[in-house]
Formats: C-alpha cells, structure tokens, sequence
C-alpha cells in the first residue's frame, strides 16, 4: 500500500453536490489543496453504447450512465426544480432546508440556478406562464385527493447538460482541483472517532490485484449519490457511523402519448402527483416527467438494471414519460430499505433475462403478461427498444402493484386516458436512498470531520437540491 500527500479536504463521488462545493470553495479561495475521487469517467468520456447497439452491453466496470463526473441525474434528463416566491416550504428535493431553514434555502437556490445559468443553462423557465390553467387542474386533483405540486423548472436536456457539466469539469481543472477518475474509495481511515483520511483502488482491477493507496486528510466529504447508496450503507455499518432506516421508492416508468399529457406538459413541463390511494394509503407521487421523451435503462451495482428516462433538447419522440413510485418505509424487525428493493429488481432482471420487463396495462388489468406481437401491434410504441415484454407483476409486491395500480385510476379523473390500457409500464424504476445519514446543521456524521451531503445519504433529491448542497457544505467547511 503507498501513501500520498495530505489534502485540506477530499470529496468522495462528482455529482452534482460535489461539483458546487469544489465551485464555492474556489470562489472562497479554499480550493489549493482539494481532491475529488470518482469511480468513473470523465464527462466527455461517458457514452452509453445502447444508442448505437439498441441493447444495454452492461459497461465495465461501471455503467456510465450511472457513474461519473457530473452524476446519475444529468445523464438521466438534468431538470433543475426551483420554488415558487409564495411558498412558505419547499416542496420539492428533499431535507436540506430541516437543517438550514426555507428562507436560506431559497437563497441557495437562487445563487446555484445563476451558476448554472452562468455555465449554458437555458434561461427559459417552465411552468410559470399559465397559473390560472395550473390552478384548474390543482382543483381537479384535490377532488380525487391527489395533491398537484408544480414549481418552476429550468430543462437542461440530456445532450445539453453534457456540455454544460463538461464546462464546469474544465473550470474546476482550470482552478487547481485535483480530480481522480475511475478510482473508488475502499474504506475510509478513522482513529479515535476521526476521519483521517481514505483508502483507494483504481475501478478496473480486482481488489485481489489492485494495489491500494492512502490519501490523508481531517475533512472528507462523502458525496456518492444514489449510486453509491449500498457503499454508503456497508461504510457506515463497518464504522459504526450513526444513520436510521431509510426510505426505498419502488415503482415503474410509465410510458404513454405525448396527446394524453399535452395540458400537463405544456402548463408545467413536469407535474408533480401525490396521492394516498385506498386501501394501503401509501404515498405515491410521480417524479421525473419527459415530455416527448425517451425511456432508458441503467445499470446499478451487481449488475442490476433499472429503468429511467430522459428527454432531449433537440431530439423528441410522441411519448411521455414518467416514473410512478410508492414510498416504503421499514421498521422493527426490518429495516433493510436497500436490501428490499435489490430483492425486487433482482428478480425482475431475472424475468427479462437482464433487462427491463415491459407491459401493458390492459394486460396487467386482464390478468396476463404481454407478448412481442401485442408489443409490435400496441398504439403506444416503446421508446426503449431493449425492454422485453412480460410481467411485472411477478416480481412486484401485492401492495405495491395495487398502489400503483389505484393510482393511475385515480389520475385518470384528472387526465383523462390516463388509465388507457395500451400505455406501458417498465419495471423495475427504484429510487435508493442510502439508510439515513445523521448528520448536523453542518452536515457532520457522527464521526469528527467526515460530512456527507448530496442524494445518496438520503438528505436531497434531484440536482438542484444535490448541487445547492454542496454549496452550503463549502461555507460550513
């Protein structure tokens, strides 16, 4: 094992929330001695081969659409949420104002959507020009107990956002951070209760083979993402760090045309749905909407592939998409949320032979799976052409299915067609959340010196709120 030098602070992963603290610390003149570690690529060098092969070929030895500079979210869609002036919470992304209050909140925000302005954002806001049609639907929904969130949202698009990401990548390299790529952290160093520092293996070699190297410092930033949600679990158990039982999200992507939501995406681009349906009385919303969008898939840890989607700037389909997913909180005797959810996606891989599982809702209402030549003949054409068409209701729970299940009937009193049976589901879309990281108000663990910010240790989710994060964890360092 070698040992190199002693950095004033060292941030574990390069999404969102990592790529604002480095930016702040710069602004504040802390950044001469700074190290970001990354398992992956550098963003120039991610490129998903599925465009070309129409296949996922499970990149080694990471996905790289999951994993490298600039995070899962931008490659996913990169849609910033912000806030309504009027509101008194913040509705959307997350814990972060539990820990710095609403009002500080928004200024963060304000000064993190300038940054990203600064570097290529669009400067078109959607989803404030048409209120009055908003506050119409808001009562429709209200009638069927489904509460209409809708804040304003800047859209980067998934081409787009590669290149602003890849502006700040250089900018960070212009001001003397030093970046580690297709690293991963194997352990932390602790004595005594106190960070002391990281152990390192370069990503494409065995641990057996690897050779493995120090990196000291008292202040270390744990910021994975949800990609490193099970790293994070296995790290905080190891070092007795303090967290509680998380949440794990299960759902589906829901594909259906561009038609049916045309209200919704012209009002707002993206509604965001929450409802309670009978009789579980589980919280179900929907997150993550691309209008004229493209479903996609990713991979996760072990080999586990899960759905997504993304919409582009330039490029469009007749479909939208968006992820429906139910909120499943554990406790006594269990309280394992990853693990839960690993089980799920696991035997959904099995059911697609390694891929996605596709299906109508007719046939879901009908009791059947879905065969390719239903597929081939369905109005609603797939956008992800290596989903293999079968049935998810296999692998997903009872409770789960029937919320789902409740809540698209629910959703279609407020849109109607909705619920129309040829419109897709693709299973598995899970959303993990590390169990809990208990941190203070400036994000420090229960171990002196080492912090965690960012979507993966369950404090934001989504970019705007991952990347205000980050900023605040460089004034509190």
């Amino acid at each position: 094992m070698s040992s190199k030098k002693n950095y004033d602070v060292i941030v574990i992963g390069m999404g969102p929330s990592s790529i604002f603290c480095a930016y702040e610390l710069i602004q504040l003149g802390k950044a001469k001695n700074v190290l970001l570690i990354e398992q992956g690529k550098r963003v120039e060098n991610r490129v998903c081969p599925i465009e070309k092969t129409g296949k996922c070929t499970k990149c080694k030895p990471f996905c790289n659409i999951t994993s490298g500079f600039s995070g899962a979210g931008a490659f996913s869609d990169g849609k910033l949420s912000l806030y309504n002036p009027e509101d008194d919470d913040i509705y959307v992304g997350g814990n972060l104002h539990k820990y710095i209050g609403v009002d500080k909140t928004k200024e963060l925000i304000d000064y993190t959507d300038e940054i990203y302005l600064k570097f290529g954002a669009d400067p078109k806001l959607e989803g404030v020009e048409f209120k009055d049609e908003v506050t119409k639907i808001r009562k429709k929904a209200q009638k069927e107990r489904i509460n209409l969130i809708d804040i304003p949202i800047r859209h980067l698009g998934t081409e787009k956002a590669h290149e602003l990401y890849g502006k700040l990548e250089k900018y960070l390299e212009d001001n003397n951070i030093t970046m580690l790529f297709e690293t991963e952290v194997n352990d932390l160093i602790i004595e005594d209760n106190k960070v002391k520092g990281v152990i390192t293996k370069p990503s494409n070699v065995k641990p057996k083979d690897a050779e493995y190297t120090e990196f000291y410092s008292k202040k270390v930033v744990m910021a994975v993402g949800r990609k490193g949600a099970n790293w994070l679990s296995d790290i905080c158990n190891k070092h007795s760090i303090e967290t509680r039982a998380g949440v794990v999200d299960i759902g589906v992507r829901y594909e259906l045309p561009d038609e049916i939501m045309k209200n919704i995406n012209k009002y707002m681009y993206e509604g965001k749905f929450i409802g309670y349906p009978y009789p579980f009385k589980d919280k179900v919303r929907t997150f993550c909407q691309n209008p004229s969008g493209f479903v996609s898939s990713e991979v996760y840890d072990n080999n586990l592939t899960l759905v997504n989607g993304h919409s582009y700037k330039d490029k469009k389909s007749t479909n939208t998409n968006l992820a429906i997913l139910v909120s499943h909180n554990f406790t006594h005797p269990f309280n394992k949320p990853i693990e839960y959810g690993r089980n799920v996606a696991k035997n959904l891989n099995e059911l697609g032979q390694g891929n996605v599982v596709v299906q109508r809702l007719g046939d879901i209402n009908r009791g059947k799976r879905t065969w390719q030549e239903e597929l081939d003949r369905n109005s609603v054409v797939p956008t992800l052409k290596s989903a293999v068409p079968g049935d998810i209701t296999f692998a997903i729970g009872y409770r789960t299915m029937t919320d789902i299940l409740q809540f698209i009937k629910e959703m279609d009193k407020i849109i109607e067609g909705f619920a129309h049976p040829d419109n897709l589901l693709y299973g598995p879309e899970i959303k993990f959340y590390s169990n809990k990281v208990m941190i203070n108000e400036k994000f420090e663990t229960s171990v002196k010196g080492l912090y965690s910010i960012g979507d993966g240790g369950g404090m934001t989710r989504g970019l705007m709120m991952a990347s205000a994060s980050g900023i605040q964890m460089a004034r509190n360092l």
